[in-house]
């Protein structure tokens, strides 16, 4: 599928709590699933992202090149020490692409997280631009917590 196509089948929207569909704004609603799509065109790959947040998760899901779903992954804090952890939902466990920005996701945002993800496992390199953009993205819309002051 081309990056066009893409791009005009996921364009923004907003689903309410009774299912009606609308474009999203740049406000956030009370009890709405907000999705958010986007592309980036880097030099020899296209990257496409979809983030879905619900009220406690966020879903997202990261393509290369095409619009499969790839491996998918869990990740969420754990008690007693509020450790993260990671674990395999769809794919191989031999093939941890994805795993590691769950992770970092749960981390920054306090948030459940569940990635999908098709980047090819041998591009390090990729999934470290993939992430950044992810994150860039998760910052602009608000998903990030503050950062906690130590005092001394």
């Amino acid at each position: 599928m081309a990056s066009e196509e893409l791009e005009e089948n996921l364009s923004e929207l907003q689903i309410g709590e009774n299912g009606e569909k609308k474009p999203v704004e740049n406000d956030v609603s009370e009890g709405a699933v907000k999705v958010s799509c986007f592309t980036e065109d880097l030099q020899d790959v296209t990257l496409h992202f979809q983030i879905v947040n619900f009220s406690k998760q966020i879903y997202a899901w990261i393509g290369c090149n095409s619009a499969k779903l790839g491996h998918l992954y869990a990740a969420a804090t754990t008690r007693p020490n509020n450790n993260v952890s990671v674990t395999s939902l769809l794919g191989s466990t031999s093939d941890n692409t994805g795993s590691s920005i769950a992770r970092r996701i749960v981390l920054k945002t306090g948030l459940n997280v569940v990635i999908a993800c098709n980047i090819p496992k041998d591009s390090p390199m990729l999934e470290a631009t993939a992430e950044r953009k992810l994150v860039e993205r998760l910052a602009s819309l608000g998903y990030f917590r503050p950062k906690e002051k130590h005092s001394n």
